[in-house]
């Protein structure tokens, strides 16, 4: 600023403030169980509305199935932080498209970005001790489970992603 013509000094006295999400605030429980909701192939995301309030999620939106909005809600529980699900989802048979569009084409980098978010949203699993490889469409699990339910639970979440063709999970249970 100071090599424009007719400027001697600035006084900044700006302050930043920046607001960090609280891990535990209603807006980042609705940010989690949006994402997680978007990661799934068999849920909609996309048909889902999401609001919480002191940690109650409530569910709006359009399921094609009573076992899809069942399972929107399971999905929604799972999310640290959540205290309670109100599913006010309606049933409606959506003619579900046969294929992916063009701005849906999922690449490995990404299935790996959304393990891993996932693990991180799941309270049972821990995504520190879980590598994650994925080399066209297949997931490449290893790393250390708790316990086998952990590891089975690990290779169910990950087959439900959006784009992943099978999953090898190569995990030591330790425990």
């Amino acid at each position: 600023m100071e090599n424009l013509p007719g400027v001697k000094s600035v006084d900044n006295r700006l302050e930043v403030k920046a607001k960090a999400a609280d891990e535990k605030s209603d807006d980042w429980i609705a940010f989690k169980v949006r994402s997680s909701l978007l990661c799934r192939r068999s849920v909609s995301g996309t048909r889902t509305t999401v609001s919480v309030k002191d940690g109650v999620v409530t569910l709006r939106g359009t399921a094609s199935s009573e076992a899809q909005r069942e399972l929107t809600e399971e999905y929604a529980k799972d999310v640290e932080g959540v205290r309670e699900v109100r599913n006010e989802m309606k049933v409606s048979p959506v003619a579900e498209s046969a294929g992916r569009g063009l701005g849906e084409v999922i690449d490995d980098a990404s299935i790996t970005a959304q393990v891993k978010s996932e693990l991180l949203t799941h309270r049972s699993t821990s995504a520190a001790k879980t590598k994650v490889t994925t080399r066209d469409g297949v997931v490449i699990l290893s790393g250390e489970a708790r316990n086998r339910a952990e590891k089975d639970l690990v290779t169910k979440l990950v087959r439900d992603i959006h784009g992943v063709k099978s999953v090898v999970n190569n995990m030591e249970v330790k425990g």
